[in-house]
């Protein structure tokens, strides 16, 4: 006999069993499903404050984190810029008290007074282009007109009131407070940023001549006009190339350049022929007086000649630094628009050598930014500046070189001069905000 089957229990609905969970994971997540005003009564119950404190860890990650933002590394073209422009600052303080130790002392300064005079300058203008560096490109769209405005107001000051004081025949220094500059050099950093500004917002009617001409030469040749009153031809021509630079590298057809260039030539002739002083230099520059085997050298051709035959002292290896000739009152302007004859005669022909090449290096970062960047305004104001000192920078060696007449212009980084230092660090600092804003973006991206 087969026995029935037995019959089983209903399971129990597991769903409606209480799940079991360990013992050690229950106080974790109580803790987890507690509110905060619960944690905050805990906390007073326990004596401790309402709010603790972050755990040291948690905090020390933190100071970690906002540290590498702040120390983190940049960019290599602007490690490149930077430390070129480093390089050049220090080799000009060492050439400008090796220049300038002798007239110094002349002058009751001492043989250290040219190099704490220039020292000052460096040592204000290095942290104001680190300072500038940290800079965005919204900031420089916001105060291009007011700085292009305000350097304006200054060089008007220096040719329409008698606060302008005259020297070497160009009234182009300002006098305030006991304190001269040259306006004319704050003028150079304005435009460098208006006019980055001003064709990047044109970028699409570039081809059109009433959205390029009108406004750059409308407004950037009446800042041209302002210091060509005070007679500073030599600082005129560097400023009129970097318009046509910054028109240039921002794409603008050569045909729409034509015309302008043509009429800023006959200008430039213009002015030089209506000056003696200046017909004086060229007569000098062509030789008229620079022969000392039929006469005295004449007044013109003594700075040009001493320059050459300073140049053809050094040599190859140069006759050591500090022992120069030319700079025991033989040479005017030796620490200045000269500094390079003094560079040629005391290193040689290595020394000159070294000085252009650190130029072109500085060139070559200037055009890495600019093919880095993909903003227009950029890359104009990095041309800009590119051709500023550049530019200024071989027309100072021409001219110690014979190759141009005498126009007056310093060599950028290397010359004395403080209101020279500080806008060229000023300009390159503008440059340096441009490298590290690219970096920062392509982080981002």
């Amino acid at each position: 006999m087969t026995n029935p089957p037995r019959a089983r229990a209903p399971r129990a609905d597991r769903s409606q069993q209480p799940q079991r969970q360990p013992q050690q994971s229950q106080p974790q997540q109580y803790v987890q499903q507690l509110s905060q005003h619960q944690r905050n009564q805990q906390r007073q119950q326990a004596g401790r404050p309402a709010s603790a404190p972050p755990e040291p860890a948690t905090a020390g990650a933190s100071a970690r984190i906002t540290l590498g933002r702040v120390f983190r590394a940049e960019s290599a073209n602007y490690l490149l810029l930077l430390g070129t422009t480093l390089f050049l600052v220090i080799f000009g303080l060492v050439m400008v008290l090796s220049s300038s130790s002798v007239d110094s002392y002349l002058e009751n300064a001492g043989f250290f007074g040219g190099l704490l005079r220039q020292g000052i300058f460096a040592l204000l203008g290095l942290p104001m282009m680190l300072l500038v560096s940290r800079l965005s490109v919204k900031f420089w769209q916001r105060v291009a007109w007011p700085a292009l405005l305000v350097a304006c107001f200054l060089q008007g000051l220096v040719v329409f009131t008698p606060l302008g004081y005259e020297i070497a025949g160009n009234t182009n220094w300002l006098t305030l407070g006991g304190f001269q500059f040259q306006p004319s050099e704050v003028i150079k950093v304005a435009l460098v940023i208006w006019l980055g500004v001003i064709l990047g917002k044109k970028e699409g009617k570039l081809d059109d001549w009433r959205h390029v001409l009108i406004p750059v030469f409308g407004v950037g040749g009446g800042a041209v006009l302002l210091v060509l009153i005070g007679g500073d031809l030599g600082t005129v021509m560097i400023m009129a190339g970097i318009l046509f630079g910054a028109l240039f590298f921002a794409g603008v057809r050569l045909r729409l350049l034509v015309l302008p260039l043509l009429a800023g030539a006959v200008v430039a002739v213009v002015v030089a022929l209506s000056s003696s002083n200046r017909m004086t230099r060229i007569l000098s520059f062509m030789g008229s007086g620079c022969d000392e085997q039929q006469g005295a050298i004449s007044a013109a051709c003594w700075q040009p000649l001493h320059g050459t035959w300073a140049l053809a002292n050094g040599g190859i290896l140069g006759v050591g630094l500090g022992n120069s000739k030319a700079k025991w009152s033989w040479l005017p302007a030796a620490d200045n628009d000269y500094i390079f004859a003094i560079i040629g005669e005391e290193l040689g022909l290595i020394g000159a050598i070294v000085v252009l090449g650190m130029f072109i290096l500085l060139a070559f970062a200037f055009l890495r930014i600019m093919r880095a960047s993909t903003s227009l305004q950029v890359k104009v104001s990095t041309a800009a500046v590119l051709v500023w000192i550049i530019g200024q920078a071989l027309v100072n060696i021409g001219v110690v070189l014979g190759v141009f007449p005498v126009l007056g212009v310093p060599l950028p980084l290397i010359s004395a001069g403080g209101t020279a230092l500080l806008t060229t660090l000023l300009a390159i600092g503008v440059v340096l905000s441009f490298a590290r804003g690219d970096h920062t973006e392509a982080e981002a991206q």
